[in-house]
């Protein structure tokens, strides 16, 4: 039996593997995006958990976070090289809900 921090796909898991995660990683694909528009694309993602999403994304090091110094504030939010390696999985995951019916 293969220990659970010996597990490739838990350490997948456990950087992807919540409700919000790959979809802010999906919508990141088509270029970078700013906060606001960013979390207009996530139906149902509260203020609270765009923005701990995002910082644990960051934190994981698979989005980068660019901060404008204007008043207001401006953040705009692109894919790092790291997160960019995951379009293959994160197209395929669209692909099968497309084909299983979900959309």
């Amino acid at each position: 039996m293969v220990k659970e921090i010996d597990c490739p796909l838990n350490y997948t898991m456990n950087l992807i593997g919540t409700k919000w995660k790959p979809l802010i990683l999906f919508h990141l694909l088509e270029g970078a995006m700013r906060s606001g528009m960013l979390q207009k694309k996530i139906p149902g993602i509260s203020n609270k958990m765009f923005t701990q999403t995002v910082r644990e994304l960051e934190k994981d090091g698979l989005l980068k976070r660019k901060v404008f110094p204007v008043v207001p504030p401006k953040v705009e939010y692109s894919l790092s090289k790291r997160g960019k390696s995951l379009e293959t999985i994160l197209r395929s995951l669209d692909k099968w809900g497309l084909e299983d019916g979900g959309a």
